[in-house]
């Protein structure tokens, strides 16, 4: 049945108690407060005729535009919404928008206040702030069927100049001056979001899910035993509100836990239960996924199948030339959306193409990818190591898929060869557990060559040493060893040798240790391993300082600098520097100290290593207690961040390091007090590992005296802006800056305000660095 009205909208006299509360019809949607003021303004300007919504399916173009078009009811005199989506006719479509335009046409000759085809009464008049003649006519769903035709909407617009048209549609409609307002999904829970109900809350997704599933199952509230799986679904429906609802749904029948599992085994386009009212696209995630991909060709079907298939997206290689004019279609018809610097087929589009694809679209992705991580392997220890690393970081999740779709399909030993040359990469982005779980997978499989298993053996030492258990790190290493040896492989047993003089080290077996990292260190040197040379070095330096032999340990250690630094290789030198910053705490030389670790973290915060930035986190901020104990609340918010990080990785600190970090942080409480210590705490497990390093290079270096006058930037700061300046460095809030200096929280704002505007600053943290920066 054809909806068409044409409504005046007026605004009611509020009576004494003012207008009335919103109500959950009324009220705005979640996450859209931005798109809204967005519209409103384009809505109030005269001068703009035709705005369209474009975003898939599901997103909630249509809840926004009669939400809009309900805020900026004082802006017109009359709106009209005819029904585009009971048709499949589009001559009917087009005879319903001119319909609806000659009912707006009506209501603005009948003069003020009169209006046609409406269920109210006479509204009387609006007063004289309401524009004389504008109309709103709102075309919700200008997609296939009911598209408009380009040129019968242009026309309409030319002959009626007072007529503003609202749209909605999944890609452009091509009208000259067209104004593009892009919807997309609602926000995710990210990384730097906590598990925390409260934190989660404020997630628009996770907002919307708890404001549905309290509706389909009353009582139902977000607790810190279900607000991980509800953060995990929102994750994993994209943020899209439909699928969103969708899900929320379903509480009635099960826990968030067992439909977030029933999900990841059925695929998101499973998702059904629409209110029965609603256009069938609404009532299920398959059918509105079919109805988002209408009107594509089958090469176009065809390409979005084999795209379909990569996991977290794909970059603008994977698409082959002679693809290139079904890809732009694809785009234009929103199946395919840009993220950053690539492309993803969102949900559940995605899962839609999933349950129709063969077996060889997944085998050719594999292999796809098999060649990806085969042709950065050696390039992960030169010149092009940060590149390649963050290529196979943002591939992780295809190169996760392939290595599965290989081990679906018995191709084993393809498995295990693309494993083992993951491992720099694993390392680097600290996925230990999941990747040592992967490596002793593969290794209890059959038929593998044993070269090939000790070579996943080795590899699984590595993690497991990584994750604080050296003596299972030595077992794996002497398999590997041994393995190695029947096979005459020399460059693995020499990498063996080495990796279990590591673990040896590592459980406090130093004259095993260096016996074996002596070994290793001349063969991997008679046989040209420059890189693996520089890195055994390392061990064997820090071998030797542990053993008290500190000439022989700078040897070491000058030849691993030089042997790193030679061939470009970051996460070596990165090792290397970390051990020079310790043989210079032992010396005394603060300073040095310093410029080594700082060196050491830009090297992590270039290569996106995880594994080894705790432990270099944790020795900035016991060197910067030791050298600036001014910065103790950025030492809290340092050891916090490397707390959250070990949490994510599953390990921990060596003993005497714990120690030592114990002690110091016993300390900070006390001279913090409870409110500056939790505070600071608080702000360091909210910090991301980038943001953490750049928390620890704000910091004033050690050793070099202040400077504050000769600095140009704090030239330009009033006394006392400068001491707020100094105390935001340090760490405090808001409400400490007042009391330390006797103002009001209101004033210290201010000031803060005003500091961050003079220095340029759009952070805290940035004030910090600016005030650390010397000549």
């Amino acid at each position: 049945m054809e909806t068409s009205v044409a409504t005046p909208y007026v605004p009611a006299a509020a009576g004494p108690a003012g207008p009335p509360a919103p109500t959950a019809a009324t009220a705005g949607p979640i996450g859209r407060e931005a798109d809204l003021l967005a519209l409103d303004g384009r809505l109030h300007d005269p001068g703009i005729r035709l705005i369209t919504l474009i975003g898939p399916a599901g997103v909630g173009k249509s809840r926004l535009a009669e939400h809009a078009a309900r805020a900026a009811r004082g802006a017109f005199r009359a709106v009209a919404t005819p029904d585009l989506g009971s048709t499949d006719d589009p001559a009917a479509s087009a005879e319903r928008i001119a319909r609806a335009a000659r009912a707006l046409r009506g209501t603005s000759d009948a003069g003020p206040g009169r209006h046609a085809g409406t269920t109210g009464q006479d509204a009387g008049s609006t007063g004289t702030d309401e524009p004389a003649g504008r109309r709103l006519l709102v075309l919700d769903g200008c997609d296939h069927d009911g598209r408009p035709d380009p040129a019968a909407l242009a026309a309409l617009l030319d002959a009626e100049p007072g007529l503003t048209v609202l749209a909605t549609a999944l890609r452009p409609l091509g009208l000259y001056g067209e104004q593009l307002v892009p919807v997309g999904p609602l926000a995710v829970p990210g990384d730097e979001v906590g598990d925390s109900p409260d934190e989660l809350l404020r997630v628009p997704s996770v907002a919307l899910f708890v404001r549905r599933a309290a509706q389909a199952r009353p009582g139902f509230a977000l607790t810190e035993e279900n607000a991980t799986a509800v953060a995990d679904l929102c994750r994993l429906l994209e943020g899209l509100p439909l699928a969103v609802e969708l899900a929320a749904g379903r509480l009635r029948l099960f826990q968030p836990q067992e439909l977030l599992d029933q999900l990841r085994r059925a695929g998101v386009s499973s998702l059904a239960g629409g209110p029965a009212y609603a256009p069938a696209r609404h009532r299920s995630l398959a059918a509105l996924a079919q109805w988002h991909c209408a009107g594509l060709d089958p090469s176009e079907l065809a390409l979005l199948e084999r795209l379909a298939v990569h996991v977290g997206g794909f970059a603008a290689s994977a698409v082959e030339r002679p693809d290139a004019a079904a890809f732009e279609s694809l785009l234009d018809h929103g199946v395919v959306t840009v993220a950053g610097p690539r492309f993803v087929v969102p949900e559940p589009v995605r899962s839609n193409c999933l349950a129709l694809l063969d077996g060889s679209v997944r085998d050719q992705h594999a292999e796809r990818y098999q060649q990806l991580v085969a042709a950065a392997a050696p390039r992960l220890a030169g010149t092009e190591q940060a590149h390649w690393l963050g290529v196979l970081a943002a591939e992780g999740p295809n190169i996760e898929a392939a290595l599965d779709r290989f081990q679906e399909r018995g191709a084993h030993q393809a498995a295990a060869a693309t494993a083992v040359a993951c491992l720099e990469s694993w390392l680097a982005r600290g996925l230990l557990r999941e990747g040592l779980d992967r490596y002793d997978r593969l290794a209890a499989t059959t038929g593998l060559p044993e070269q090939l298993t000790a070579q996943l053996t080795d590899a699984s030492g590595t993690l497991a040493l990584a994750l604080g258990d050296p003596a299972d790190a030595a077992e794996r290493h002497r398999q590997a060893q041994a393995a190695g040896r029947r096979a005459g492989d020399r460059r693995l047993v020499a990498l063996a040798t080495a990796r279990l003089g590591s673990a040896q080290l590592a459980a406090g077996d130093l004259p095993a240790a260096r016996a074996a990292l002596e070994s290793a260190l001349a063969a991997q040197e008679s046989m040209g391993a420059a890189g693996q040379a520089a890195r055994t070095a390392t061990a064997l330096a820090r071998t030797l300082r542990a053993q008290g032999q500190l000439r022989p340990a700078v040897a070491a250690l000058e030849r691993a600098l030089t042997g790193a630094r030679r061939t470009r290789d970051g996460r070596g030198l990165a090792q290397a520097l970390h051990l020079a910053a310790a043989v210079a705490t032992d010396r005394g030389d603060h300073a040095e100290a310093d410029r080594h670790l700082r060196e050491c973290l830009a090297l992590h915060r270039t290569n996106g290593e995880r594994t080894e930035l705790p432990t270099a986190l944790e020795s900035f901020a016991l060197l910067t207690l030791a050298a600036a104990p001014t910065q103790q609340p950025r030492v809290v918010r340092l050891i916090a961040a490397a707390t959250r990080l070990r949490q994510c990785l599953g390990t921990a600190p060596d003993t005497p390091t714990g120690t030592a970090l114990d002690e110091a942080l016993g300390g900070l409480r006390a001279r913090l007090g409870w409110t500056g210590f939790t505070v600071a705490h608080a702000e360091g497990l909210r910090l991301d590992p980038a943001e953490a390093v750049l928390e620890a290079l704000s910091a004033p270096e050690a050793g070099r005296p202040a400077k504050e006058a000769e600095d140009k930037d704090q030239q330009q700061l009033t006394p006392r802006q400068l001491q707020v300046a100094m105390l935001v460095s340090e760490g405090l809030t808001n409400r400490q800056i007042a009391e330390r200096l006797g103002l009001s929280e209101w004033t210290a704002v201010n000031h803060v305000r005003q500091v961050m505007r003079r220095l340029g600053c759009t952070s805290r943290v940035q004030v910090a660095w600016s005030l650390g920066r010397r000549p």
